[in-house]
């Protein structure tokens, strides 16, 4: 996450009459290459898994460094709410303390986390070895209310071009999925549910991405949310430092 995160570009509207899901949608829900090294994965997590996660994700929220809304340099606030794991992300930084909420070290990244990130390249790519080298270190989550949006922006802050792993729960969204070039076109909308899985490395490892809407009560009952999108995102800082500097 990085510079741009806590804009909004005004996209709005519904599939098919604003011009993010002009007909047929960008991606439909069968596996496709966004762009090299772009995968969406479409109902990758089971109802099972995404209701576990919801757990944990809870817990996480909880503390030791709890969820929260991102104040920016500039004193933008996010309007997403962001807990961290393994690392604490502020921009545009990482650090295994949370100096700008309350101190505290974050919670550990779990092992379990890590294997559910090289399963899902395994997956994404098709290539054992793609998986076998991932090594993930730290999770963003992030959580979605109806209004919430992510302005365009790129994943640099990591020290690692390492694959970014990310996985949705509850509500449906629009991921726009750009160039890493600049903000503006070329860019594909990607509708994102509940259960998907997308991937972007290689190539498209430092594009420009970010969500202009949310679709509030578009997740099925058994997700474990009663409202709003938790994204889940899979990264390797790079950053072996243990004194957490």
């Amino acid at each position: 996450m990085s510079a741009g995160a806590a804009g909004d570009d005004g996209a709005g509207g519904g599939p098919g009459g604003d011009g993010l899901f002009p007909e047929p949608f960008a991606t439909g829900r069968a596996r496709t290459v966004v762009a090299p090294g772009a995968v969406h994965v479409p109902g990758w997590l089971s109802a099972e898994r995404q209701r576990e996660l919801v757990t944990v994700c809870r817990g996480w929220a909880r503390g030791p460094v709890p969820i929260r809304h991102t104040v920016l340099p500039n004193g933008g606030v996010m309007s997403v709410q962001t807990v961290c794991v393994g690392w604490h992300w502020q921009p545009y930084r990482y650090t295994r303390s949370a100096g700008d909420v309350n101190g505290a070290r974050v919670a550990e990244f779990p092992s379990w986390l890590a294997e559910l990130g090289r399963a899902a390249l395994v997956d994404a790519y098709g290539d054992p070895a793609a998986g076998a080298a991932y090594a993930p270190d730290t999770a963003l989550i992030n959580f979605y209310d109806g209004d919430a949006r992510m302005g365009m922006h790129q994943d640099k802050d990591e020290r690692s071009a390492a694959p970014v792993v990310s996985l949705s729960i509850g509500d449906s969204c629009v991921f726009r999925f750009g160039n890493a070039e600049g903000r503006g076109r070329p860019y594909t909308d990607v509708r994102l549910a509940s259960g998907d899985l997308f991937v972007f490395g290689g190539e498209s490892r430092f594009a420009y991405h970010g969500v202009p809407k949310v679709y509030p009560g578009t997740a099925g009952p058994g997700t474990g949310m009663s409202g709003g999108r938790l994204n889940i995102t899979l990264r390797e800082t790079g950053l072996t430092d243990p004194s957490g500097t």
